[in-house]
């Protein structure tokens, strides 16, 4: 297995490294402490072609960038870098708020949702998460009906990223006892409402929602009726890697700080970095970040053999988002009293990390679901 990065690929780190340090982290706190939607950062993604690049270059000129998986993983890492909350909005419309347009939709909406959607002129979130279903998806109660050659849903949605400002939704919905079904509605739809955002402990700049249906009419089903959960499986470990980047990346920037601050330090004559005690939060914090690493990179030449990536994707999730939690709990101790206050990032970093262990499923899930991989 060859871990090394191609040229095209350290471009890609490079340019988004780039533009995390000098766009994204200068208002990171800005947006921690007066949550608002990123919008010219959204903009400037869409110039970078952020949005296009895990979609394939296609013949009917919807404008797919046609990078490997590595690459899209290294742009999340270093945009989680800059902010988890940014990057977590970007991520959304990059990944779930499009890939279902891509997979089902055909002809004209094809080029009228999706290829403005892909050059950021339309942004897309997923409504998956309700109130009473969460990791079983069979439980969700929002139903579609057929009426007259057209689906109407009712119900409620929670944790919807970017509804206030979402133009287009990807809805699952009941469509049988045992069926969930994926549909596509628009922002003006009637009977469409948006709740106020929900506060929360971190990644406040990716602002969620909640989400009603009351007869709203969907634009169209996208794919067969019923293919909502074979939908979801066939990206869940794209999503999981996803978000173990944005864990490798909001550890990186813990890590930056925690060594920055322990060669500026000075306790008893010298910089703490000198102490044993600080270089063993240090040592084990890049041991456990770069394990996490290294098995994101190994479930991703898994995917690239064309092999079931599955288990170790949600492994690679599993490590790296546990491991930013405690990189970032070990840079607040480095940082010591500081580390509990707001005018220095690694408190807001211990904050955004918690988010990792919830997105694309929580540890304990994902626990259940390697162990039945071992035991099949």
């Amino acid at each position: 297995m060859d871990f090394s990065l191609t040229e095209e690929q350290q471009a890609v780190r490079d340019l988004f490294r780039d533009f995390a340090t000098r766009e994204i982290q200068p208002i990171a706190e800005e947006l921690d402490r007066s949550p608002r939607f990123p919008k010219e950062i959204f903009a400037q993604a869409a110039e970078l072609g952020f949005f296009a690049m895990r979609y394939p270059e296609a013949a009917d000129g919807c404008g797919g960038g046609g990078m490997d998986n590595v690459s899209f993983l290294l742009a999340v890492r270093e945009l989680a870098r800059g902010s988890l909350g940014v990057a977590a909005a970007l991520t959304m419309q990059a990944l779930m708020g499009t890939n279902f347009v891509h997979m089902h939709a055909k002809g004209e909406l094809r080029h009228r949702i999706l290829k403005p959607a892909l050059q950021g002129k339309l942004l897309g979130t997923i409504c998956m998460t309700e109130p009473g279903a969460g990791s079983d998806l069979f439980s969700m109660s929002t139903s579609a009906v057929e009426r007259d050659g057209s689906w109407y849903l009712t119900g409620q949605k929670t944790w919807i990223t970017s509804a206030t400002f979402a133009d287009m939704f990807t809805v699952f919905a009941r469509t049988g006892e045992k069926e969930i079904s994926i549909f596509l509605v628009l922002k003006d739809a009637p009977g469409l409402a948006v709740g106020k955002a929900i506060e929360k402990m971190g990644v406040r700049a990716s602002l969620t929602s909640e989400l009603s249906f009351e007869n709203t009419r969907a634009v169209c089903m996208l794919g067969e009726q019923g293919a909502g959960i074979p939908s979801v499986r066939s990206i869940l470990g794209e999503i999981r890697l996803m978000t173990a980047a944005l864990a490798l990346g909001i550890a990186d920037a813990a890590i930056e700080e925690a060594v920055r601050y322990s060669k500026e330090r000075e306790q008893f004559g010298k910089p703490i970095c000198r102490f044993q005690a600080i270089q063993t939060h240090l040592a084990e914090m890049k041991t456990e970040h770069q394990a996490a690493e290294s098995l994101m990179l190994w479930a991703c030449w898994m995917g690239g053999q064309g092999g079931d990536n599955a288990d170790a994707a949600a492994m690679a999730k599993l490590k790296a988002s546990e491991m930013a939690v405690e990189v970032c709990d070990r840079a607040c101790r480095i940082f010591a009293s500081y580390g509990y206050a707001s005018e220095y990032p690694v408190e807001r970093y211990l904050r955004d990390a918690r988010f990792t262990l919830i997105g694309g499923g929580t540890s304990e899930i994902l626990k259940v679901n390697i162990a039945r991989g071992m035991t099949r």
